[in-house]
Formats: C-alpha cells, structure tokens, sequence
C-alpha cells in the first residue's frame, strides 16, 4: 500500500475503533505513517494530506498510548508535544569541542584564507583544492547524538567546550528525525546507520512564523522577541517543553560530530549523507574549486539574503575534503579548514532622539523614529518606521531609548527594540497625539484595528500622499512626477483632484519654480502615456483601502470596466476569487460616495482608460499559463520582468517572488541570481526569453 494508502485505511479505522482491541500493532502503524508524514511535510516539503487529518491520527495515537502505556516510545510523534517543566538544565561536554569561526569581511579576507589553506597543505598550481560554501543561519547552534538509530541526547553549543542539555525541547521541532533514517525513506538501509554519532546544525525560526509569534504574543500581553535568532535561542532555553512545542522551529544538519564507523571522505559528501538518514540541510550550497566562484557566491547571497524567509548572516566556506581538513587542523579557538564570510551588518544600536507621526495616503497614521544617524548596511540611517502604537507599546520603546535598528535590503528600516540595559532614567514614554498634525482633525482608533486614522476628507497631507500613490510605478507609473511635485502641485492648488493631473498644460507647469526647457514637456508627455495603463494599475492608483496590487489585479480580472466594478453589489464582489468580506465592503463603501464616481467620470471623459485591455486575463483565463506557478529572474532583453509577469498573468498564470518545490517554470534572464541555481536543485524547469516568448506567442 502507498503512503496516502495507508493513512486513509488508518483513518478510516479511527472513525470506527477508537480503543483498538491490539494496540501495539496499530501505534506501530501509526507512528510509521505518522512518521513518513512528517518526514515529507518537514524537511521534503511535499505535504501529503490535509493538517486536519495528520491531527487526527496523532491524536489517536496519544489516546492509544494513554490507555496503552506500555506501547510508548521515547521516539513516538506524541513526544513533539512536550513533556513536563524541568527544574534546569543540566550541563552536557561536548566529546569533541563545537568551534567557532575565523571571520573573512571581503573578497581579500577571503584571497588570504584560500593561499593560506593551499600553503599548508603544500599544493601545486595546477592541484585544485575543492571548497564547499554554504549559507550562515542565524539561529543556535546545537549538537544531536542518535544511538542505535534513536536520537539520544541534544545539547547546545554553550562555550564550545560544555553546553546545556536540551533534548525534551528538540524532541518537539519537528525537522528534527526522532530516529534514523525514516521509515518508508527510499536508498536508506539500516547498515549505513552508525551505531552512535552526532549531528550538528542550526535550529532558527522563519520570518513568517516569527512575525506571527510576536502577533500572539501582543494579543496575549506578553513581551514580544526582538528578532528571529533570540526566538529560536529562547524558545529553546525554556524550562517547559511545552511552551517550546508551541514555537515554531525549523532545524538544518550542517556538520558530522564524532562517529562511531565510517563517515563520508568530503563535507559535500556530508549533507547528501545527512539527507538520506532523513535530516534537512539548506539547498543553496556549493562546491567548487575556484576562490572567484567562492567570492561571487558570497557577494551574490549579501544581495539575495532578503529573498529568504530565514535570516543569514554570512556564507561558511569549508575546504571539502575531510583528510585535508585533518591536515590543517585547527587554531585554539577556530578550524583552519574553514571561514565565516560576514555580511555587511544590518542591524546597529543607536539613540531614538523624538517620536513623530506621518499621515498616509487612506489617513492612517504612522508614528516614525528620529534616530540619532548610524551607518547600517552601507547606508546612513536617521529615520524608522515604529508601524502602530500597539507596536511601541509592546516592546516598551521610549523617547532617549538605546533601541536596536535593523535594514534588510531595500526595506524602510524599523526599530526592533529597546536595550532596556542602557537606560538611564530620562527616557520619556511616548502617547498617540489625539488630533492629526496635517488638518488638526481628531484621530479615531476602528474597532478591531492596530491603526489610528485621520478621517477628514479634506486632509491636506492624505491628498498629497494618494498623489503620491497615484503616479508611483506600480499605478499610473507618471516617470518624472515625484513625491516633491506632488507636494507642489497641491501647494499651488493645480491638482485639488486625482483628475486634475489630466488637466494640465504647459502655460500652468512652466510657472512654476524649477519648469525650465523641456521639463513641463517631458512631464505632460508622461502623463499622456499614462492614460493607457489597465485598469487594473488604475484601481490600485485610485487608494482604495484595502486594496493593494494582487487585490486589484483579481479585481480586474472579474470585471470589464471600473464603470462595471461601481454597480456591483457587497454579494458580488465576496464572490469574487480572491476578495474577501473586508475587502469587498471597502471597495463598496468607497463607490458608494459620489465624490468618488465623479473622478472615475472624470477620469474616463480626459482620455485615462477604464476598461480591461486585452492583456488582462479574465478570471476564467485559460491560456497556457493557467494554473502553473512562475518565478522571473534576471533581466530580460524585450520586455521588463514587471511586464513579463503581466503576461504570465493574462495567460491565466500565477507570479511568485521566491522558487520553491510547488514553482512551475523559471523565467531566466540574464544574470539571474540565486534563483536559477535553486531552481536547478529543486528540478524546476527553466525557460530562457526566447522559449518564454515562443510559449507566449503561441498562447
């Protein structure tokens, strides 16, 4: 019988026999399948059957072992639950130390370890010393010994030399193997198990889980955690396995401890042994012999890093063969045969001098930290995002705090906390104003929101930021009409109304500060061609609440004109794929105003496109994209990777920002990054431009 199989008859079972007259053979049944189950979900990423069910069948399991105690294992799924609060940790030593790493900071760092490495191992020019890169996690470090297949004992790295004992807490991050290999794993016999040996990995925490972490931990009143690394660390320091079971923790084996037998000859070797005894390890990994490839690899995962819903703070480049790693031994502290290349910092400590609120575009207000600048990420950085007073309030960040700020990429940097430390008694708790600083209007916190709003229609600084919205590149993409403009404009009165930027000309632009030679020409040539965006780009412009670029793309695939979208109904809109009650209210409520069917008029009757264009799919769209998943990387020679998408898009197709197993094709461009290289590791096809073009065309 097949896995799926076998896990129906089970639960076919559980809705029949509750008590199973032998309960030995059906908890043997069901921690095998319940095994094989996880072992897909959490490490392959191939879920197999539906949450509900896989509850189901553990939760018979735990009621079998109940009433059977005799039938428990140490290594039964039921153990990922927790067990009861210990009263410490006892102190584990390590048998062979858990070293720390040299750090290499740039290319030349990383030039000198290599000649250093090829020196002491006495090669030759023309011998090639083969080098295994792989990405530095950010989480805590732990060491798991498995015995007879059963993993024994798991311990964190502590000073290198003596860490602390905390197996009950791993026995609940569920990409931890329980026992090796798992069962049903295709290529993985028994004998190649070794009698005892020991993994060493990472445990950390995704940013997603972590972000939802803090979201129940600010509902509940409890401190929220700083960032993703202190959420594994202290996750997995807590005394109640219990709470750590409701942490959401991931696990990656990088690494062999001491083995009792034989081992794999290279660390490359290493992580495909470590896949097939059924442990997860991070797919973006390279061997190569080159030290310009080494170097190309590191400054390309500096750039990627933020494309991964895991932190990284570096790339581990390793010699990879492990008689020359032997060779070259290692320093009282670090291993010779290895190097930590540091990515530039993105997070810095720094003083929040004053807390000031910014008013948006839907009136929402936003209070932003004045920092004291600091250079974070190559960047200086003197302003923060705080995202909502609930968000201050949580973390207990006042005015004079030391806080922690952190800059991912391209994101607006965000205060992460407070150094509570730090403080010297003159810091000041900070309190939402009552009225809006643009209109003075007072502010309203809605029922069942973290954000308080500006409700005036006549706001000034809201009017400024939807003209802002309005001719940003993902809307009406205005090139050459900029947020300074913006503020202009509205200052000198010629644009009181979205439809305004329609109506000027060149006599009204060129008296205006800094409108000499062909700027106003440039400026009203741009507008011109923003009259033919679809519509979908013109719904998202138009600020309604709610409605962000996915939403207003489904909107504009259910319909054939805004006109069109105005007269439907809150029913219709709900049962619109994709739009939900919330949304579906707001779009309603915002036709409702006449104000806002008047602009749309407006609109229409000065030349801006209100109808769908034929490069917007329908929602019935069956073109050959539909249904398949897409990922666009590189840059393309005949259209932009935003126009790329819009085409996948009106061929029925899906867009996704990141490859993963469920991608279907990757389109590739030239320098495509990261994303090609896992797409090939994962087995994803890959159309270059001129086969994506061809599948296009035919379409």
């Amino acid at each position: 019988m097949t896995l799926i199989e076998r896990c129906r008859a089970l639960l076919a079972e559980a809705d029949t026999r509750s008590f199973p007259d032998d309960p030995e053979r059906v908890a043997g049944m069901l921690r095998e399948v319940l095994d094989e189950l996880a072992y897909r979900y959490y490490v392959l990423d191939e879920p197999l059957v539906a949450d509900s069910e896989y509850d189901r069948l553990i939760s018979w399991l735990r009621s079998i072992e109940r009433a059977n105690p005799s039938v428990y294992r140490d290594d039964s799924p039921s153990a990922r639950v927790g067990g009861e609060p210990r009263p410490g940790f006892e102190k584990v030593v390590h048998p062979e130390p858990m070293l720390s790493l040299t750090n290499a900071f740039d290319a030349e760092d990383l030039r000198a370890w290599y000649q250093r490495c090829r020196k002491v191992l006495s090669l030759s020019d023309d011998e090639a010393l083969a080098m295994a890169c792989e990405l530095k996690i950010d989480g805590l470090a732990v060491a798991l010994t498995y015995r007879n297949g059963l993993l024994e004992t798991a311990a964190t790295r502590g000073d290198g030399t003596t860490g602390e004992n905390i197996t009950a807490n791993v026995r609940t991050i569920r990409s931890v193997p329980l026992r090796v290999p798992p069962p049903g794993l295709s290529g993985a016999a028994s004998p190649l198990v070794p009698r005892v040996f020991e993994v060493r990995g990472e445990v950390y925490m995704h940013r997603s889980h972590f972000e939802s972490l803090n979201e129940r931990l600010a509902a509940a009143g409890e401190k929220v955690i700083a960032n993703p690394r202190n959420g594994a660390a202290g996750s997995l320091r807590q005394l109640d396995p219990k709470v750590t079971a409701s942490r959401p923790l991931s696990f990656f084996g990088y690494a062999l401890g001491p083995v009792e037998g034989g081992r794999p000859s290279t660390q490359s070797g290493v992580l495909t042994w470590l896949g097939l005894m059924g442990f997860r390890t991070n797919p973006a990994t390279r061997t190569t012999s080159s030290i310009d490839e080494v170097i190309g690899f590191c400054q390309e995962w500096s750039r990627e890093r933020g494309s991964l819903d895991y932190e990284i703070d570096g790339v581990v480049v390793k010699v990879d063969d492990l008689a020359m790693q032997a060779r070259l031994g290692a320093v009282s502290h670090a291993p010779r045969w290895a190097v930590a290349f540091k990515f530039p910092a993105r997070e810095a400590t720094t003083v929040l001098e004053d807390i000031i609120v910014n008013v948006g575009r839907t009136g929402v207000i936003k209070p932003e930290a004045v920092l004291r600048p600091v250079f974070i990420g190559g960047v200086t950085v003197s302003q923060a995002t705080l995202h909502n007073e609930d968000y201050i309030r949580s973390r207990d960040i006042r005015i004079l705090d030391t806080v922690l700020v952190k800059r991912a990429g391209d994101v607006i940097p965000a205060v992460i906390g407070p150094v509570t430390e730090a403080r010297t008694g003159n810091e000041r708790v900070w309190t939402m104003p009552q009225h809006c600083p643009s209109c003075g209007h007072p502010l309203e916190r809605l029922d069942g929101e973290a954000d308080t709003y500006c409700v005036a229609s006549d706001c000034p600084a809201q009017f400024v930021r939807l003209v802002e919205h309005f001719v940003s590149r993902e809307t009406m993409d205005i090139e050459g009409f900029g947020a300074r403009l913006a503020a202009q404009l509205a200052g000198e009165g010629l644009v009181r109304g979205l439809a305004d930027i329609y109506r000027l000309d060149s006599e009204s632009l060129t008296r205006l500060e800094g409108f000499a030679g062909r700027k106003a020409e440039n400026l009203l040539a741009a507008i011109d061609a923003s009259r033919h965006r679809t519509i979908s780009r013109l719904i998202f412009g138009l600020g309604i609440r709610h409605v962000g670029k996915t939403t207003a793309e489904a909107l504009a695939r259910s319909v054939e004109s805004v006109a069109a979208l105005a007269a439907l109904d809150i029913e219709a809109l709900s049962a619109m794929q994709g739009i939900g009650p919330v949304i579906a209210q707001s779009v309603f409520d915002w036709f409702r105003h006449e104000e806002n069917r008047r602009l749309v008029d407006d609109l229409s009757t000065l030349g801006v496109n209100t109808v769908r264009l034929p490069g917007e799919a329908p929602a019935h769209a069956t073109g050959w994209a539909a249904g398949r998943t897409f990922v666009v990387t590189g840059i393309l020679e005949s259209m932009s990777r935003s126009d790329a998408e819009t085409r996948i898009k009106a061929s029925g197709g899906k867009v996704s920002s990141s490859v993963s197993a469920r991608t279907d094709f990757v389109v590739a461009g030239d320098s495509p990054g990261s994303k090609l290289a896992k797409a090939r590791e994962l087995g994803v096809a890959i159309l270059d431009e001129a086969a994506f073009l061809a599948h296009l065309t035919q379409s």
